[in-house]
């Protein structure tokens, strides 16, 4: 049994999600027991110069090492704190905070994001205007900040971070990394299920039932928006007054536009194949304020708006499921923040009819701190020398040790 903590903040920028785990196993036989969850807010201050950073302001160098060492600390107080009352961790999990993703460059020279703007399509299909992210590397790029040496040093424990750069070095994109985790604690003997995490974008796993060559026809990618439009949304629409909508109750209290969802839905990244991967850098503020931007013809009211960029993520979901899965799965299990969204939860349940709709908590792993336990898990594969990343989820060509370990000698 080795104790392990995770640590994790998401595209939301919510705050560091810890979680304190004893881990056994290997991976067939991989078991977890959760000890203790806790979410650790940012400081205002330190949250604001995150999501400038995430929004593409031009900072300096030494900003850069200023938020990266303040990250740090946030990251090793949350490991410290979240231990209180237990016997101390012996090794770390840490995601950091990711402020910069770019997915790598398909072969015919476009960023695998597709167009940044909000409409149709080279095939016909309009257009808000027609940047796409390239770069001279045909290779992928992904930044989270939070060093890992510094959170070694800080706690005195052991501790696994950059998890991203070996799959992303190799030709993949480095996300998403929790498919093989899913594999090997949510999958079923009878049952194919989607876990779909609802963190800032939203991201699935499709696990076919585990018989045959299960692990082979595991498949993941992210869908598109989740949390990430709605709480800029809900910021803009309140002046900063909210950061989010409560259990979507604002939203469910409004009509959606479907006119304009199907408008939305025609963005060129809801029809790339999988593996892909997006973030901030498409569904952001530029991209929200292009959505506001059209719904002006629609003389929607803030309530309308929630409802209908709701609609978006669910129904960006919906199409990536009937478009891009072998089949249906016969389950969905939600995780992330966004499980939280009822009225979130109740529109996929009602496009969906046939398959029931749950959380992760139901089949006993609990939903909010998911993706957490998740990289304590790829710390303690990566102690243990096992890979951890899955080809078909993030379009690398083979399976890498995931992280760089930061040692403490004892």
């Amino acid at each position: 049994m080795t104790r392990v903590i995770g640590l994790i903040s998401g595209t939301s920028v919510d705050g560091i999600d810890a979680a304190l785990v004893d881990i056994s196993g290997t991976e067939l036989d991989l078991k977890i027991e959760l000890l203790a969850g806790e979410t650790y807010p940012y400081a205002a201050g330190l949250k604001e110069k995150i999501l400038a950073v995430c929004a593409g302001e031009a900072i300096s160098m030494a900003e850069l090492a200023e938020i990266d060492d303040a990250i740090a600390f946030a990251f090793a107080e949350a490991a410290q704190n979240i231990q209180a009352n237990h016997q101390p961790a012996t090794l770390i999990g840490s995601h950091g905070q990711t402020v910069y993703h770019r997915p790598p460059e398909k072969a015919g020279g476009a960023g695998e994001q597709g167009s940044r703007g909000v409409g149709k399509n080279t095939e016909g299909r309009k257009t808000f205007h027609s940047s796409v992210l390239t770069s001279h590397s045909p290779l992928g790029y992904s930044l989270q900040l939070g060093r890992g040496a510094l959170i070694a040093h800080l706690t005195g424990i052991t501790t696994v971070s950059n998890f991203r750069v070996a799959d992303i070095a190799i030709g993949g994109h480095g996300a998403p990394l929790v498919p093989r985790v899913d594999a090997f604690l949510l999958s079923h003997p009878e049952e194919g299920r989607c876990i779909q995490n609802l963190g800032g974008i939203g991201n699935v796993a499709y696990i076919p039932p585990r018989r045959d060559d299960w692990l082979g026809k595991i498949r993941g990618w992210d869908t598109g928006p989740a949390n990430s439009l709605l709480d800029l949304a809900v910021q803009h629409l309140t002046a900063g007054a909210k950061t989010y909508d409560e259990n979507g109750t604002w939203a469910a209290s409004g009509t959606p536009c479907y006119p304009l969802v199907e408008q939305w839905l025609s963005q060129d990244y809801f029809h790339l194949p999988p593996p892909k991967s997006t973030g901030r850098e498409l569904f952001g503020v530029t991209y929200l304020h292009e959505c506001l931007k059209y719904a002006e013809a629609y003389q929607l009211s803030p309530a309308d708006i929630l409802a209908t960029l709701t609609e978006l993520t669910v129904a960006s979901i919906v199409h990536s499921y009937q478009t891009f899965l072998p089949q249906m799965p016969q389950r969905i299990l939600l995780c992330g923040g966004g499980s939280r969204n009822l009225y979130l939860k109740q529109r996929l349940q009602i496009l969906l009819p046939s398959v029931p709709v749950c959380t992760t908590d139901e089949v006993g792993l609990n939903a909010d701190f998911k993706e957490a336990i998740a990289f304590a898990v790829l710390a303690y594969w990566h102690q243990l020398g096992i890979p951890g990343n899955l080809p078909a989820a993030t379009g690398a060509p083979v399976e890498v040790l995931l992280g760089e370990i930061h040692n403490i000698l004892r």
